[in-house]
């Protein structure tokens, strides 16, 4: 009667193991190579500090810097700049020169078209549906259910704008704000 381990034709144990342990390998990571990007996909990228604030860009995707913003915007204009989760976020230029502490989204609450400022009727006025929303984006005519977002808008030591959530009574309403 001859053994099974001493035949050569039989692998021992131990390369069994390897040739398991190498096809095991070989199917996780082929699996979670295929499975990184679409999970990748699903997670929002983040860019800012802690807190849930990220720092202002402009249209070509550069840091508002408030020095140069304010010699190029005069008072009572209201820019576009990408904001929290990429959204268009006015900030506002006060009569005084300086920025207002807060900035204003730019999502109509009707159905998320992007409010353009009518400097001529002094209000943000949506080209889908004609809601209108006053100088700081508060509703003043529907269909628009509800105001403007807000977001606080804080100049940094490094002379950028820092957007941040806000999430505590909205100034214009008096109640709890509706986005947070």
């Amino acid at each position: 009667m001859t053994q099974a381990s001493g035949t050569p034709d039989v692998p021992d144990l131990g390369r069994r193991q390897f040739m398991n342990l190498l096809t095991f390998g070989a199917v996780t990571g082929t699996a979670l190579g295929a499975l990184y990007p679409i999970v990748k996909y699903f997670i929002p990228p983040s860019s800012g500090a802690a807190g849930g604030g990220v720092t202002a860009k402009d249209a070509l995707g550069n840091d508002v810097k408030v020095s140069q913003f304010l010699t190029e915007h005069g008072p009572g204009e209201r820019v576009l700049v990408q904001g929290l989760k990429g959204d268009p976020t006015y900030l506002v230029v006060q009569e005084d020169s300086s920025l207002t502490s807060y900035g204003i989204n730019s999502i109509c609450t009707h159905l998320g078209c992007v409010v353009p400022w009518n400097s001529s009727e002094n209000k943000f006025i949506c080209p889908c549906h004609g809601s209108q929303y006053n100088a700081e984006g508060k509703v003043v005519r529907g269909p628009a259910p509800l105001s403007l977002a807000l977001v606080h808008a804080d100049e940094t030591e490094a002379d950028t704008v820092s957007l941040t959530p806000w999430e505590e009574t909205d100034f214009r309403t008096g109640e709890k704000p509706w986005w947070a």
